[in-house]
């Protein structure tokens, strides 16, 4: 019998790499086109067509595989893709890769400077932020391009997707599956898979974004821990376990 799952975020955090390693997968089928994402939980339009069309739209190519997941990282952040998804699929399982929040708003910066939609330098953009939300144009983007710190703010977007999906929201991170690439297997267990496969792509990167040229100021690497404090540690929480990257452990600031 075959089950549903969603890759929902983050955003710039290794998720197209694990895409590949889920789709490469004898036992996996995921969403085609993958590119640009289906995001079809952004819009209310599923609920009328139902289950029947989303396997018909985005599974016909699914054979035998007895998982079926969409990796759409924009629903992260879309409380109501949580009542969308819920109506079409009932319980899916949900998957939340995610990494040290300053590499993340560093890669999202360079992949809006490689898609035309960035100038600033990537101080200057982190540093505006700071300052608070910078603007953006929903007419172009599903999603803003430059919440380069909020999007980083992980348990803020967490909670609601926990909350719906007890049990069934697996949170895992990019450095752990960096570091230890057989790490993969844990999640195809999770997923009721074949935990023994490993597939080609296992430890080659894809959709890697601009880097800049000098590595961040420490000044402006202190102001930005600071204002992933509360987030990293309530996030800590949430999964039980420290995070693979420096952060304030417990404590007023």
């Amino acid at each position: 019998m075959t089950h549903h799952f969603l890759v929902i975020g983050a955003q710039r955090c290794g998720t197209t790499y694990l895409h590949e390693l889920l789709a490469d997968h004898p036992d996996i089928a995921m969403a085609r086109p993958a590119r640009p994402e289906p995001k079809v939980f952004l819009g209310d339009e599923v609920v009328d067509r139902g289950a029947e069309w989303y396997d018909r739209t985005f599974f016909a190519h699914a054979g035998t595989a007895t998982a079926l997941g969409e990796k759409s990282t924009s629903y992260l952040e879309s409380p109501d893709a949580i009542r969308r998804a819920t109506a079409v699929l009932g319980g899916p399982r949900i998957v939340v890769q995610l990494r040290d929040p300053i590499e993340r708003a560093v890669s999202n910066w360079g992949f809006s400077r490689s898609h035309g939609m960035e100038e600033r330098s990537v101080e200057e953009a982190l540093t505006r932020n700071l300052e608070g939300p910078l603007p953006w144009d929903p007419q172009l983007t599903s999603v803003s391009p430059y919440a380069y710190l909020e999007r980083g703010r992980y348990a803020d977007h967490l909670g609601p997707w926990l909350e719906a999906f007890p049990g069934l929201v697996r949170v895992q991170f990019l450095e752990d599956l960096v570091e230890e690439p057989d790490r993969i297997g844990e999640l195809y267990r999770w997923l009721g898979v074949d935990a023994d496969v490993r597939p080609a792509s296992l430890g080659q990167p894809v959709n890697q974004a601009e880097r800049p040229e000098d590595t961040l100021d420490a000044g402006l690497v202190e102001r930005l821990r600071d204002y992933y404090h509360d987030s990293d540690r309530t996030l800590a929480g949430l999964v039980g376990r420290e995070l693979p990257w420096p952060h304030p452990v417990g404590g007023p600031r």
